[in-house]
Parts: C-alpha cells; structure tokens; sequence
C-alpha cells in the first residue's frame, strides 16, 4: 500500500493479512463424521434465519449461483448469531461469545451447533481463513465492553470487526482475482458500517452505546450532552456532513475493487454499496434528524438503486474483457 495511506487503513490492512496466514481447513473434528446425516438440516437452519432477519440480503442472495447462494446465507446466519450476543436482552453474553469461540474451534457443542456445523463446512469448502471468524467475534467482544470511542482509529478497528471481515470472508465465497481486492473490502466494510452508525444514533443513544468518534465531536463543538439532547442544530449538522462526506469517499474508493471479484458476485455487492449509501441521502435530506426518525431507501429509490448497480456491474465486465 502506498505510504500516503492513512494509519487507520494500514492497521486494518495489517489485520487481514494476519488472518491470512491462519489454518482454512475446518477446526471442528466431527463435521466429516456428522456431514451427511446433519448438514441438510444445518444449511436450511441458516436460510431460514436468513430470510427472518434480513429480506434484502436473502433476496440479494438469490441472484448468486446455488452453492455460492446457500454458502453465503451460512455465512450470515453464523455472523446473526454471533452479533445477537450483543443484544440488550441476552443473558451472560460474555460466557456465550466465549462458548461461540470454543464452538468454532470444535471445543464444545453449543445451542447454535446446527449454524456452526453448516458454517464449518462453508470454511472449509471455500478455504476462509480461520482468523477472519475470530476477528468478528472480537468485534462482537467490543460491543460487550467498550461503549465509547475516542477516534476514528479506534472505531475503525470496531467496524472492521463487525463489518469488513464479513467482506473478507465473503469474498472467498464470491471468487477474486487476487489479495489487490482486500483493501476494498476493508474500506467498503468501514463505509457500510459508519453508515449504520450514522442512521442509528438516537438508537444506540438509548442503548448506552455512542459509536461517533468523541475528539470529532469536541473539533465540531458538540459532547455528550447535545446528543442526549437530540439537538440537531448548525454544529451538528456541520459534524454531520463531515462523517457523511468520509463515508461517500470510504465508498468510491471501494468500488474498483468490485472488478477483482468473480463476475457473478459483483451485483450483489455493487448493490449493497449503493443501497447503503442511498441512507446517507436520506439522512441529509432530513435535515441529518437521525434521533427522531430511522433514515431509510424507498422501494422506489432501491429499484433505482438496483438498476444503476446492474449498468455499473455491466460496464465493469465489459472493461474488463
């Protein structure tokens, strides 16, 4: 990566690269012996919490070849159960992000041992580095502990966690070209993530949680109490649109990196980019109020959304034959 590349982004890149050096057969010693009288039942357990959690993505996920389909839905059923954990409502979450850890690694049988036997066989199928898994549950770990955040550093560190490790382990599901795509993973993780922290601010307020980065709030003259406040006044908007801003260049950036991918993956990250970044419109076209209201894409602008990420996949290939 070129020197003028932030610390934030070659700490992340650093991340990655560390996982890729970990094992990417699986780690759990009964899933050969269990494939054939469990996985069936394992695999429609995690389209079934699929499709209960998200009607988008299983809807995206229906574009993508079959095999590729049903691994990328085990895939978000493994990260569902594992963000649950964050859950206000979830009893001893700590022992139960540690149960989840000696679950992957075929340590101990876990309540959700039908998500793990379905997701130890996607790892393994489609060589994902094992440290990816535990990066995300360390992201995971944050949300148990640590509420506030001082920098934008020290956030990035959280959203590549949550978000960019996704990224990275669907890429080995979708195909890539080569490790040129894994920057663009991270940044568009970074982006997705910001713009969920971004849409749900009042929420998180509520819940105890403040994501923004506390010194961004001080330089914009904003604290704690203007957000417990819901006050959207001219420093606020001013602090908004600099992490809109962020979040918009984290996603251009990113978009190149859609041409490394296997040619039938990218609408459906082409697609998840651009519905996302639709939310930042709507949260300035509401006057960047994300306390009183959830910003949100219209049916009608998603079918928009849906069709410019269709012309730009389509004149990606084209350049690229």
């Amino acid at each position: 990566m070129q020197s003028t590349t932030p610390s934030w982004e070659q700490h992340l890149f650093t991340l990655a690269q560390e996982a890729l050096g970990t094992p990417r057969e699986a780690l759990r010693p009964d899933v050969k012996r269990e494939k054939d009288r469990v996985l069936h039942e394992a695999i429609a357990a995690c389209e079934a919490i699929t499709a209960e959690y998200s009607r988008s993505f299983y809807l995206a996920t229906s574009l993508l070849p079959g095999e590729k389909r049903l691994a990328m839905r085990v895939l978000y059923a493994f990260c569902r159960t594992a963000d649950n954990l964050a859950d206000e409502n979830v009893e001893q979450p700590e022992t139960r992000l540690r149960h989840l850890r000696e679950g992957i690694r075929g340590e101990r049988r876990v309540p959700d041992s039908l998500v793990l036997t379905a997701w130890a066989d996607v790892q393994a199928g489609y060589q994902i580095p094992f440290r990816y898994a535990e990066q995300l549950l360390d992201g995971v770990g944050r949300d148990l502990v640590q509420r506030r955040y001082r920098t934008f550093k020290d956030l990035s560190i959280y959203c590549y966690g949550v978000a960019s490790t996704v990224g990275l382990m669907s890429m080995h599901i979708t195909g890539y070209s080569d490790q040129g795509a894994i920057p663009y993973a991270i940044k568009l993780g970074v982006a997705l993530q910001l713009t969920n922290i971004l849409r749900d601010v009042g929420e998180d307020w509520i819940a105890g949680r403040l994501y923004l980065p506390l010194d961004e709030l001080a330089t914009f003259r904003l604290n704690e109490n203007d957000v417990a406040a819901a006050r959207v006044d001219q420093r606020w908007r001013g602090f908004m649109r600099f992490q809109i801003a962020r979040a918009r260049r984290l996603y251009a950036e990113a978009m190149p990196g859609i041409a490394l991918l296997h040619p039938d993956g990218r609408f459906a990250v082409a697609a998840a980019a651009i519905l996302y970044k639709g939310i930042l419109d709507d949260i300035e076209a509401h006057d960047f109020d994300v306390f009183n209201r959830r910003a949100f894409v219209s049916r009608g602008l998603k079918l928009a959304a849906l069709l410019r990420a269709f012309g730009y996949t389509k004149k990606n290939q084209l350049q690229n034959v």
